[in-house]
């Protein structure tokens, strides 16, 4: 069955929202410079510890994030709670700089993929199903690259692609043991690759803040941008997901290209 015209207006809206500038771009804006600079002088060394904290706050985030959602509800999303929330958790990262990024990051982090899950569910994904629910995490793999991607592989259906396998056996596992195994290698192996991709735009959030002049009213601004850009993943994310219901991933895909 072909797409209705109201489903072709939906998938359009999807890819405009998969194709907005990236995070660091929504930054230079804000504060009115590159912030490429930024990121050149972060030290070397803090890409490792990045990497961990993002891995780790997925990890503490993935739970809570998921069992506080009403999974029966069919209401629209609560984007902006959910964005005056990370606001307030990044005034206080931006008024201590790179030090509180341990302590801000695994609350922002859950506030985001709560944020997620409801943007899922209002698109009509089952969160009881376990390979929905890693979709929520999926996304925060999708508003950044990988440092070994190409250019052939920085759109969203080759991110996408690229963590299917660990997608489908992660879902596999939490079919048959649930969230208490999330220690499983199966898990653990879906978290560290999205983890690869998340702390890139972590380190863009991370050089920002990292401004001395930021303070708490920057954080809170940078943290809000860094929501509303893992939001619009989101519902990109999951309007293509329900189109993909209904019409079979093949011809959404192929329309997606040619929009």
């Amino acid at each position: 069955m072909a797409l209705s015209t109201a489903e072709i207006s939906d998938l359009k809206k999807a890819k405009n929202l998969l194709e907005t500038p990236g995070l660091a771009a929504r930054i230079s804006d804000l504060v009115g410079s590159p912030i490429e600079s930024g990121l050149k002088k972060l030290p070397e060394s803090l890409g490792a510890v990045v990497n961990d904290v993002a891995r780790k706050s997925i990890e503490k985030a993935l739970d809570v994030a998921l069992l506080t959602i009403d999974r029966d509800d069919r209401g629209a999303s609560s984007n902006w709670w959910h964005k005056l929330a990370a606001g307030a958790s990044g005034a206080a990262g931006g008024a201590f700089g790179l030090a509180a990024l341990a302590l801000e990051l695994p609350v922002s982090t859950t506030i985001m993929l709560r944020s997620i899950a409801d943007i899922a569910r209002s698109e009509g994904e089952d969160l009881n199903c376990p390979e929905s629910r890693l979709h929520c995490i999926q996304v925060l793999a999708l508003g950044g690259k990988s440092k070994g991607d190409d250019a052939s592989e920085a759109g969203y259906f080759a991110a996408r692609a690229a963590l299917a396998k660990a997608v489908s056996d992660a879902a596999k596992h939490l079919a048959g043991k649930g969230l208490s195994h999330s220690g499983a290698p199966a898990i653990v192996r879906l978290i560290s690759q999205v983890a690869a991709r998340f702390s890139i735009v972590v380190s863009e959030k991370a050089a920002a803040q990292a401004v001395p002049l930021v303070g708490a009213f920057g954080g809170a601004a940078i943290n809000t941008l860094f929501i509303d850009h893992f939001q619009d993943m989101g519902r990109g994310h999951f309007i293509i997901r329900r189109l993909e219901r209904l019409h079979g991933p093949e011809e959404v895909r192929r329309l997606f290209e040619t929009i």
